[in-house]
């Protein structure tokens, strides 16, 4: 497996959404209006990752392109979970990319407690043999849960996988306060996106 082959299409495919999905910020602040994007951050999963990954699942090398829907992933990051929905809103109405399956783990969260909504989308791209159509995994969630998700990897990775019965229910504590968070911060959205309209005018005046 000539790794750096198989992968630049993967790289460029994590290139060019970044910057598509970064772009509705832009025409939401032209409007005036709030985004429901915060940021968006992007990766090709590592050698290391897809190699165990594809030992785990039985995957053929040979087939990965096909089966791994997350060698290529994005995430993007939003303020209130209603957010999330505008943005998988915003993905399925796009002409450039196809969605090939959603999983809804936000309403049906995992026992670990992990909320998320992951996107798989078919995305084409152009290389110098031709159009290659990539397998792109976009996850949207909150900076809350993205908080979460963020300390139960590095937990995962620390314990190979075999997290003690003691962390594991702090951890779904922790994620059931981080939901509570959201929900709170859902309660007084309308309020949050005056004051940061109004902080944005403020500082737009104070750059005349």
């Amino acid at each position: 497996m000539e790794w750096d082959i198989f992968l630049a299409p993967y790289k460029q495919a994590v290139d060019e959404l970044k910057v598509k999905l970064r772009g509705y910020r832009d025409l939401y602040e032209v409007t005036s209006e709030n985004s429901p994007i915060e940021f968006v951050t992007g990766r090709v999963k590592p050698i290391p990752s897809i190699m165990e990954k594809a030992r785990r699942k039985g995957m053929p090398l040979a087939q990965l392109n096909t089966q791994m829907q997350d060698l290529a992933g994005i995430r993007v990051m939003c303020q209130f979970v209603d957010d999330i929905h505008r943005v998988v809103r915003l993905i399925r109405g796009r002409t450039d990319l196809v969605v090939v399956e959603e999983r809804d783990y936000i309403n049906e969260k995992k026992k670990s407690g992990y909320r998320s909504y992951h996107v798989v989308v078919q995305y084409p791209v152009q290389t110098v043999s031709g159009e290659k159509k990539i397998l792109v995994e976009i996850q949207v969630r909150t900076l809350a849960m993205n908080f979460w998700a963020t300390i139960e990897h590095s937990l995962n990775y620390k314990y190979n996988g075999k997290i003690p019965i003691d962390v594991k229910k702090r951890l779904l504590s922790a994620a059931e306060a981080a939901f509570r968070l959201d929900e709170e911060m859902s309660q007084i959205r309308d309020e949050i996106r005056v004051a940061q309209l109004r902080f944005l005018q403020k500082n737009a005046d104070e750059e005349k």
